[in-house]
């Protein structure tokens, strides 16, 4: 039997989301301000007022089609660690996540666990790694779709792509190797403060060898491409809306995996603002030029499709995550036996 949640341990959930959103509010305000002012506010708008709204909703439709196919990475993961949720549990918890996207490197999805612990009972520390395990297929996924989007066509980024790809060899070399843990755990533990910590770390990488083994990469990265392929499917309809013909599907795909994994390496910026939106409209902008735009119109219209796409992803994400975390609390408020929910 599982511990049943606890008043403070429900206000202290609370808490951490209604911090999360105003923290991701406050600083999404000031990306948008420096977007508008970079492209010119009167521009930005008149831009928005000729956007087909109906491009919105599809474009957060294929974003919703992307939780979906990222849940059923979600489930295989639990599947690999032996723990047992309802799917219907286990699709509300995975949902509830999303309303921490805007956290550094997204981490604050770890929010997930809380939630798996509250109705299974596994600790925090086995299943957090579940949200690295993601965080690092989707850098994979983001590669493959740079590689696929036409790598060889923008050499000048191709340098980010390689050493990005360096990086996640290196990672993984860590995340699979036992004799470098235990070194690093060897140095930890003749730290006076950290070494209390060095039991849980140590069970954490266990569930992290078990998660990213080579074996077990290939399909969660499959996933993950596919999810993101479809929001970068959105991007496209969406930059295709203010300039007709001016980006090619394979383009989209470019740019809006390249600019994710500007926003993922530096991790210091939650869900990526402003790096993400800084790379995708400095990509953008010169092919609207091309396609026979004024300067001041092409960045108008680059800053308006990336403000569009990244509602219908970042911030459609975002909600989609704070009613799912309200409608967990909720439910689990009124039936709060975790062994009632697993009958």
């Amino acid at each position: 039997m599982s511990e049943s949640p606890t008043p403070a341990a429900e206000g202290g959930g609370r808490g951490r989301l209604g911090r999360s959103l105003l923290f991701g509010a406050v600083f999404g305000l000031v990306v948008l301000a420096a977007l508008a002012a970079w492209a010119d506010v009167r521009g930005v708008g008149a831009a928005l007022a000729r956007f087909p709204l109906h491009v919105a909703g599809i474009a957060c439709a294929l974003s919703f089609a992307n939780y979906g196919l990222r849940f059923l990475r979600w489930q295989r993961y639990l599947h690999l660690l032996g723990i047992r949720i309802p799917a219907g549990t286990s699709y509300l918890i995975s949902l509830a996540g999303l309303a921490f996207t805007v956290s550094p490197g997204k981490l604050g999805e770890a929010y997930k666990s809380w939630l798996v612990k509250r109705v299974h009972g596994a600790p925090v520390h086995v299943t957090a790694p579940i949200v690295l395990a993601e965080r690092f297929t989707d850098l994979l996924a983001f590669l493959v779709l740079i590689a696929i989007g036409g790598l060889g066509t923008s050499p000048d980024h191709a340098w980010i792509f390689w050493a990005v790809l360096a990086g996640c060899g290196v990672l993984l070399a860590f995340a699979t190797s036992i004799a470098l843990q235990e070194f690093a755990l060897g140095f930890a533990g003749r730290m006076p403060v950290v070494s209390k910590l060095v039991p849980r770390v140590r069970a954490s990488l266990a569930t992290v060898r078990s998660l990213l083994s080579p074996r077990q990469l290939v399909l969660p990265t499959l996933l993950a491409t596919a999810g993101w392929g479809l929001e970068c499917v959105g991007f496209w309809l969406v930059a295709d809306a203010f300039a007709p013909g001016a980006i090619s599907l394979s383009f989209a795909a470019y740019t809006f995996a390249l600019s994710a994994v500007a926003g993922a390496v530096l991790i210091l910026f939650p869900g990526g603002l402003g790096p993400t939106e800084a790379s995708m409209s400095a990509l953008v902008a010169p092919r609207y030029v091309a396609a026979g735009l004024s300067a001041e119109a092409a960045r108008a219209s680059a800053a308006s499709a990336t403000l569009v796409i990244r509602l219908c992803t970042l911030w459609f994400a975002v909600a989609v995550g704070a009613l799912a975390a309200l409608i967990f609390q909720r439910r689990f408020r009124r039936d709060p036996d975790p062994a009632q929910d697993r009958a």
